[in-house]
């Protein structure tokens, strides 16, 4: 039975199918190209969506974050926009196998060209999990589609915020998932943009670890006030998370 319904979704060469725990979602993807990491996980946990509210994930690779936020939220509609064909086409038949494609749009373009392919302030949340790492540290191929999740190949920090800035409606939330080495820049760079921080966690591996990821949430042309929440642990020991990620993750 499995056989067949796994062929009946045309899964392609090297692709699987993980079940994502959550309202019996499940995902395609393809683990020698990109995977989600805890990160996305952790993002969309973090999102806070009002009934009816229309949102956008920047760089949705193989959709996982309106995958998961159309079972966390009562969002009306959820675009994920991507620009690598092939995790774009996974994104779609994940949509299509969910049977979500009432809710869930998929869109192959540039976040930097996010500004002209859909209408200025028409989202009321944007959300992004974008490339962290500057430079060329640690990069061999640049054309690889896990170089280009990880490294600010096709688009900057600054691309995603100042579309986000754009798209979003007056008082509209945006998510970020990012590194906390470049805190300063991220603050500094939605100030710029007119989103106003409002609210940030940091995340560390361990009790006794550095922080190793920054939740943000900021609103466009929001008043200056942030709210610092208490630290979010990872793992109590190695292999057994806390229980706060068990819960974000839906077991």
């Amino acid at each position: 039975m499995e056989n067949r319904e796994t062929e009946s979704i045309q899964l392609k060469d090297k692709e699987r199918l993980d079940d994502l725990q959550r309202n019996g979602l499940r995902i395609i993807q393809n683990p020698e190209k990109f995977c989600f990491g805890m990160d996305a996980v952790l993002l969309s946990g973090f999102v806070h969506a009002k009934k009816g509210d229309v949102l956008l994930d920047m760089g949705t690779g193989t959709g996982i974050i309106p995958l998961l936020l159309s079972a966390k939220t009562q969002c009306d509609h959820l675009t994920g926009l991507e620009i690598q064909e092939e995790s774009a086409d996974m994104a779609k038949r994940s949509v299509c196998l969910n049977r979500l494609e009432d809710r869930i749009t998929i869109q192959q373009g540039d976040i930097k060209e996010a500004g002209k392919l859909f209408a200025s302030a028409s989202f009321d949340i944007v959300t992004c999990n974008p490339p962290y790492m500057i430079g060329q540290h640690g990069l061999t191929n640049p054309e690889e589609p896990k170089a280009i999740a990880r490294h600010e190949i096709l688009c900057t920090l600054e691309d995603v915020i100042s579309n986000a800035a754009k798209l979003l409606k007056p008082g509209g939330h945006f998510f970020l998932v990012h590194r906390p080495f470049r805190l300063a820049e991220i603050m500094t760079t939605m100030s710029q943009y007119k989103l106003e921080p409002k609210r940030m966690q940091l995340v560390y591996p361990f009790v006794d670890k550095e922080p190793n990821m920054v939740l943000l949430e900021a609103v466009r042309g929001g008043k200056p006030r942030m709210t610092v929440e208490k630290p979010l642990i990872v793992y109590e020991k190695p292999g057994v998370y806390m229980p706060e990620i068990y819960d974000v993750y839906g077991y």
